[in-house]
């Protein structure tokens, strides 16, 4: 369960931080790659993962009437996503047909989720990127899933643009992308990516008086290191 404080201390780094903080640790692969928010975030999206995956469409079983059964998972999925939780879509990278449209995202939106995400594309992506609510997707998909994309299981561990998504992992999103941290290190890296950011805010703030980056960034400076310990007493 993520708690209410690491929520709102990874609502305040960026994407950036948390994938050097990850690095650190020897994880590489955990951008969504290829995403893009259909609208700049105002505040960044944070939540625990709730996933869909697609499988390609068999003819058979997914015409335009499959949405009539009460059952269908894409449906499902919107209407059991916890509130506070990214729901995260597997469409294998496959934006030829929508992984959902405007109306769902709206059902999604008033139920209290934090955002979406799909390695897929979004229909009705104006009327969505007008929302305010966090979505993030390939690029516009005007196509039904059905043609395409065939629900199959819901809260698996899934990949989505090549990053490995368990249920529960917890999703920052911001204007450069998606991370996706392990649930078990979102409280250590939140703790290590705020400290990480205050440091980079004195940074920027050195760099925009004229000093050199070389031994500052990274502190390999005493004196840099000096100044930075009285910097964070003064706050």
């Amino acid at each position: 369960m993520l708690k209410p404080e690491t929520r709102a201390a990874l609502a305040k780094v960026s994407t950036a931080t948390i994938a050097t903080a990850l690095f650190k640790r020897g994880l590489r692969n955990q951008a969504i790659q290829g995403v893009t928010p259909l609208c700049p975030p105002h505040h960044s999206m944070v939540g625990e993962a709730f996933t869909l995956r697609y499988i390609p469409a068999r003819e058979d079983l997914n015409p335009l009437t499959a949405f009539r059964d009460r059952g269908h998972l894409q449906r499902q999925a919107i209407e059991t996503c916890p509130s506070g939780a990214v729901l995260v879509i597997d469409s294998r990278k496959d934006a030829r047909a929508a992984s959902a449209g405007a109306i769902l995202v709206t059902r999604l939106m008033s139920r209290g989720a934090a955002g979406i995400v799909t390695d897929g594309g979004f229909r009705d992506s104006a009327e969505i990127a007008a929302m305010g609510f966090a979505a993030y997707h390939a690029r516009p998909s005007a196509p039904t899933n059905l043609t395409l994309h065939h629900a199959i299981a819901i809260n698996d561990p899934i990949g989505c643009g090549d990053a490995p998504v368990f249920p529960g992992d917890v999703l920052v999103g911001d204007a450069d992308g998606v991370m996706v941290l392990p649930a078990h290190l979102a409280d250590e890296i939140a703790e290590e990516a705020t400290a990480m950011t205050l440091f980079e805010d004195y940074v920027t703030a050195r760099v925009r008086e004229g000093a050199s980056v070389l031994g500052l960034y990274p502190p390999t400076d005493p004196e840099w290191e000096r100044k930075f310990e009285d910097y964070k007493k003064n706050l």
